[in-house]
């Protein structure tokens, strides 16, 4: 009999995973033992029952606005680091699969001989399933990071949640690791952190999810099992809530 204690919290989640946050100690690339441990998590998440969709970055590879620093017009850079997150969403599917979790990596930009084009339709088609859906390609348009197309999948998909996975265990009111009077939020609401210009994540995703009433948790990635603690309640957070 299952333990009402570990229930999960939501029906479905968006997990919104950093290019960065694959790199592990590397300076760039994919860290192949952090990989791992993250797709470990994932599927060990998805066997609680939880449907999961993650919205995976590609910074670790190439980051659209820094390729813009350096002469590249944004547009063009933009569309290298939608790239970049492909290569990532692939690779994350073959490690959760490895686990022995179906997985699809699904692209807003459709390249047809790698990986399935995203919709609605199928990504709802294999959550059912209870596949992890990786949804890469960012939202298929430059300007954006992958903070506000995690909030859109959400919307899309009827999501119950965003967990925003980060290399810190909460939303501060200064960065932890310059400030050590830096103070941790355990709840806000969307308008405080507007509000405050709270830099974890973009402004553009914390109004989205406002408008449609979808809460957001901001946690540490750092940790084994991490993910599927956060879905039984036991992880360590702040909620960001209507």
């Amino acid at each position: 009999m299952t333990n009402a204690a570990n229930l999960p919290k939501w029906r479905r989640v968006v997990v919104k995973l950093s290019g960065e946050a694959l790199m592990g100690d590397a300076p760039h690339g994919l860290h192949a033992p952090t990989l791992e441990r993250i797709a470990a998590d994932l599927a060990a998440a998805a066997e609680l029952g939880t449907q999961i969709a993650v919205v995976v970055g590609g910074g670790n590879f190439f980051r659209g606005i820094l390729g813009a620093d350096k002469g590249i017009e944004r547009a063009r850079a933009d569309s290298i680091g939608m790239l970049a997150t492909v290569m990532n969403g692939l690779a994350l599917e073959q490690a959760i699969e490895a686990r022995g979790r179906q997985a699809r990596c699904l692209s807003a930009v459709p390249m047809p001989s790698l990986c399935e084009s995203f919709s609605r339709r199928a990504a709802l088609h294999h959550l059912a399933k209870g596949r992890v859906v990786i949804s890469a390609g960012g939202t298929g348009l430059p300007f954006f990071t992958t903070d506000t197309p995690a909030v859109v999948r959400a919307a899309e998909l009827s999501a119950d949640a965003v967990l925003k996975a980060t290399q810190v265990d909460g939303v501060y009111t200064a960065d932890p690791k310059r400030d050590p009077n830096a103070r941790r939020y355990d709840t806000l609401t969307h308008d405080e952190a507007i509000a405050k210009n709270l830099a974890v994540m973009d402004t553009a995703a914390f109004a989205l999810a406002r408008e449609n009433k979808i809460p957001i948790v901001v946690f540490s990635i750092a940790g084994d099992g991490s993910i599927r603690a956060i879905l039984e309640g036991k992880g360590r957070g702040t909620f960001v809530l209507p």
